[in-house]
C-alpha cells in the first residue's frame, strides 16, 4: 500500500473518530482556539486560500501538510468539498506528518 492510500485510510478513520475540522472558517477557528495540531491542504488549493491559511497557521505555530489529494478527491472520501482540513488530535497529526514526509 502506498503512502497516498495510507493517508486516505487515515483521513477516513480520523473523520469517523470526529477529529477532523473541515472548511476554511472552521479550520481557522480551530487553529485560533488551539484545537488543531496540523492543517492539511488540497493539492489544487487556490493561492489566496493558501496564503490566508498559511498566515493563520504561522501566527499560531501550526504545521501545514500538503495532501496529494484534490478538492474533488477529498469530497469523495470526506463527504464535503474543501481545500483545508484541520486535524484535532495529536496522534493523528503525528501520523499524517510521518506519512507526508514519505511522499
Amino acid at each position: 500500500m502506498n503512502s497516498v492510500q495510507k493517508m486516505i485510510n487515515l483521513l477516513t478513520i480520523c473523520r469517523r473518530a470526529g477529529r477532523l475540522t473541515i472548511g476554511f472558517d472552521a479550520v481557522s477557528d480551530a487553529v485560533k482556539n488551539k484545537k488543531a495540531f496540523c492543517v492539511m491542504t488540497a493539492s489544487d488549493i487556490s493561492a489566496n486560500t493558501l496564503k490566508e491559511i498559511s498566515f493563520v497557521c504561522s501566527k499560531y505555530n501550526v504545521k501545514i501538510i500538503p495532501a496529494r489529494l484534490t478538492k474533488e478527491e477529498l469530497e469523495f472520501y470526506l463527504g464535503k468539498t474543501t481545500a483545508v482540513i484541520a486535524v484535532c488530535d495529536r496522534g493523528f497529526a503525528d501520523s499524517f506528518t510521518a506519512l507526508a514526509e514519505k511522499l
